[in-house]
């Protein structure tokens, strides 16, 4: 049941991140007021993020008892949804 924890909170948390940033950098000016408006609205969300991010290497590290498994297997879900942000937000495929 860890592996099933872990890898659904590791996912909704780095989606959720990349989410967040994309659409900053998508739909957000660049200036600073407009800039720090939105990381403080979107702070909960960023929160929430974090704490699923955390408990899912928690999860994941009581699942295999690896780490360095667990944070190489966050950086390819990672890579995966940073490549699927770059398609939603931004119409980029990869070359």
């Amino acid at each position: 049941m860890n592996y099933l924890y872990g890898g659904i909170f590791l996912f909704v948390g780095l989606f959720l991140i990349n989410v967040l940033f994309s659409y900053q950098n998508k739909h957000i000016d660049p200036a600073f007021g407009t800039t720090l408006k939105y990381q403080i609205y979107a702070f909960p969300l960023f929160l929430i993020a974090n704490m699923l991010i955390g408990y899912g290497i928690k999860f994941g590290f009581k699942a295999v008892h690896n780490l360095t498994f667990v944070l190489l297997t966050s950086k390819g879900m990672e890579v995966i949804i940073t490549v699927l942000m770059g398609y939603l937000f931004f119409k980029e495929a990869p070359t």
